[in-house]
C-alpha cells in the first residue's frame, strides 16, 4: 500500500473505529482457539472413540457391493428395455426390492444402529429373493455379479447373526 492510501486508510479507520485489519486479525486467532479446543475435547481422556466408525465392517463392505452390483444390474435392464426386451423386468423388479432395503440396512450400518440385528432378517430374505430371480438370466453378467453379491451377503448375516 502507498502512504497515500496508507493514509486514507487511517482516515476511514479512524472515523469507524476498528480497523479491516484488526477485525480479521480477530476473527482468524477465534477461528483458531475453537479449533484448537475442539481437538483438545476430542483427545480427552475418556472420550470414546470406539461407535465412530462401522461396528461390523465386512457386513457394511458386503452390503454396499450389494447395492452397487443392483444398480448396475437395473441399468443392464433399462438398456434391455430401451431395446424392447422386456425378459428382465421381474428381475430388475427384485433388484429394485433388493436395492432399497440393502441401501437403508447400509446406513443403519454405518451408524451403528440398535435395530441392525432386526433389519438383518429383511434384508437376508430380500437378498435370497433378489439372487434367485438374477440368477435365472446368469448370461448376463450384470445379473451374475447382482446374484452373487447377494449370495456373499446372506452368508455374511446367517455368520454375524446365527
Amino acid at each position: 500500500m502507498s502512504n497515500k492510501e496508507e493514509t486514507q486508510q487511517e482516515q476511514i479507520d479512524a472515523g469507524h473505529g476498528v480497523s479491516r485489519r484488526n477485525v480479521l486479525l480477530g476473527l482468524g486467532a477465534a477461528a483458531a482457539t475453537m479449533a484448537y479446543t475442539g481437538n483438545t475435547v476430542a483427545a480427552m481422556p475418556g472420550h470414546d472413540h470406539s461407535k465412530h466408525s462401522a461396528q461390523q465392517p465386512k457386513l457394511l463392505d458386503a452390503t454396499n457391493d450389494c447395492v452397487d452390483k443392483g444398480v448396475r444390474c437395473i441399468s443392464h435392464c433399462l438398456v434391455a428395455w430401451t431395446e424392447s426386451d422386456l425378459e428382465l423386468a421381474s428381475c430388475a423388479k427384485k433388484v429394485n426390492e433388493m436395492n432399497a432395503i440393502c441401501d437403508a440396512f447400509s446406513k443403519l450400518l454405518a451408524a451403528n444402529s440398535s435395530h441392525v440385528k432386526d433389519y438383518a432378517r429383511i434384508c437376508k430374505s430380500v437378498c435370497n429373493e433378489c439372487a434367485k430371480e438374477c440368477r435365472k438370466h446368469d448370461k448376463h453378467i450384470e445379473c451374475r455379479e447382482c446374484a452373487e453379491a447377494c449370495e456373499s451377503l446372506v452368508k455374511i448375516i446367517k455368520k454375524n447373526f446365527a
